[in-house]
């Protein structure tokens, strides 16, 4: 059975929510759970303390007999002083796609192809 600490949603639409669960991987997002040791209200200030409260004890515990945190809760933990978390970088992301390069190209052509038909008129008038 492996374990990961991760997000469970609570709250009402478009206002998050969220409890900090130790839960077996096949369990469901929002469905059952071993521990609740924390929560998580992305609503409120970055500076708010309210904002994460974790039951630190426990995530130690948790940690140190193998769950695997998610991104997120490793990033919340890693903010609580819990784990290190490495910076993931990947260049590549921010790079333009195929689609876009293709559209830049063909205004680009268009562009030159009006200010060449501007140019031969100027000439002649």
């Amino acid at each position: 059975m492996s374990v990961k600490i991760r997000l469970s949603r609570g709250g009402a639409k478009k206002r998050p929510y969220y409890y900090v669960v130790v839960a077996n991987t096949a369990s469901p997002r929002d469905g059952r759970y071993i521990e609740q040791v924390g929560t998580f209200n992305p609503m409120l200030k970055k500076d708010d303390e309210a904002r994460v409260k974790l039951e630190l004890e426990r995530c130690k515990y948790w940690l140190s007999v193998g769950a695997q945190p998610t991104d997120r809760v490793a990033r919340l933990l890693d903010a609580a002083g819990l784990m290190k978390r490495t910076a993931s970088n990947n260049p590549e992301k921010a790079k333009p796609k195929k689609k876009r390069l293709e559209r830049e190209a063909a205004q680009a052509e268009k562009a030159a192809k009006a200010a060449e038909a501007a140019a031969a008129a100027e000439p002649a008038a």
